[in-house]
């Protein structure tokens, strides 16, 4: 079985549930994951974890993401983006100066009420349920963090943005948003996630690329290290007379460490099996004094 993470360049037409079927085939393995989905028009980074790695699925869902957008000024549609019904058409009487002014506003923390083609569950109904069949229900805003806007190419009516925001935004909304703050309304003409945390685009293999990789005998190449999405965190490597106690999970004390470190409490630590094999991340207790397991990634 591979244990690891291969960072997809999902294209257009593939929903995230089609990229981890496809990728079952590819891979000739049951254990896989996405980290979070990605509307079937829109392109880009989906890293796929494989094996022991579909653990990090929801630390990975948690991480900043990094988009680019296109926003079409002066259409509202009844999904946010080019794939709904057109409910209103404005003219676009704002000048750059003024579209700068605006998305800069969003720059922070702000509400944002959730579309209603979305996942989201109101009362154990997914809201795209609901809005196929006509209804739209109420739903409460929520706190979402844009950290960095930045508009690459003002063409107007169109605005080419990059964004880098916390988990549980919606570029369709923001965009809307922006739309709607400009007075003339505006829907998402495309988008495109250029980064997932520490994975980018340029490292990204299309499903086409992977399978061409399978057949040549070199997929391998292409699959991370479940690790690596800890390398700013720190290391130790238990004592060869202390394994078991790892491999089962147990909480372990600085001295049973070879490096007999002491980081601070709640850093997340990488801990190793003695021959160097990742095992799973601990964090430091120190009312008890010992590091106790966050996730374990024994290979499966």
């Amino acid at each position: 079985m591979i244990n690891g993470i291969i960072v997809v360049h999902k294209e257009a037409g593939y929903t995230s549930h089609d990229v981890v079927a496809k990728m079952r085939g590819i891979c000739n393995q049951k254990k896989i994951g996405h980290t979070g989905t990605l509307d079937p028009e829109a392109t880009g980074v989906l890293p796929v974890c494989l094996g022991s790695a579909t653990k990090l699925c929801d630390m990975l869902t948690n991480q900043e993401k990094e988009y680019v957008a296109e926003l079409l000024l002066g259409v509202e549609t009844d999904t946010q983006d080019m794939t709904g019904q057109i409910l209103n058409r404005r003219p676009v009487n704002v000048s750059e100066d003024r579209v700068r002014s605006v998305c800069d506003s969003f720059i922070g923390e702000y509400a944002q009420v959730p579309p209603m083609y979305s996942a989201l569950k109101v009362r154990g109904k997914k809201l795209y349920e609901l809005a196929r069949a006509g209804k739209e229900v109420e739903r409460e805003a929520r706190p979402v963090l844009i950290h960095r806007l930045e508009i690459l190419e003002c063409r107007l009516p169109v605005v080419l943005f990059r964004v880098v925001c916390s988990k549980g935004t919606y570029i369709r909304t923001l965009c809307a948003d922006i739309g709607e703050k400009l007075g003339c309304g505006g829907t998402m003409k495309s988008l495109q996630r250029t980064g997932v945390g520490s994975f980018h685009l340029e490292d990204a293999l299309t499903l086409d690329k992977l399978q061409q990789r399978k057949d040549e005998g070199t997929l391998a190449e292409a699959v991370l290290p479940v690790d690596s999405v800890f390398e700013a965190c720190g290391s130790l490597h238990v004592r060869q007379e202390y394994l078991k106690l790892l491999k089962n999970g147990n909480v372990l004390l600085a001295e049973q460490m070879e490096e007999k470190s002491v980081y601070p409490p709640g850093d997340w630590v990488r801990v190793y099996e003695p021959e160097g094999s990742f095992a799973g991340i601990y964090t430091y207790d120190e009312e008890r004094r010992c590091y106790k397991p966050m996730k374990m990634f024994l290979p499966l």
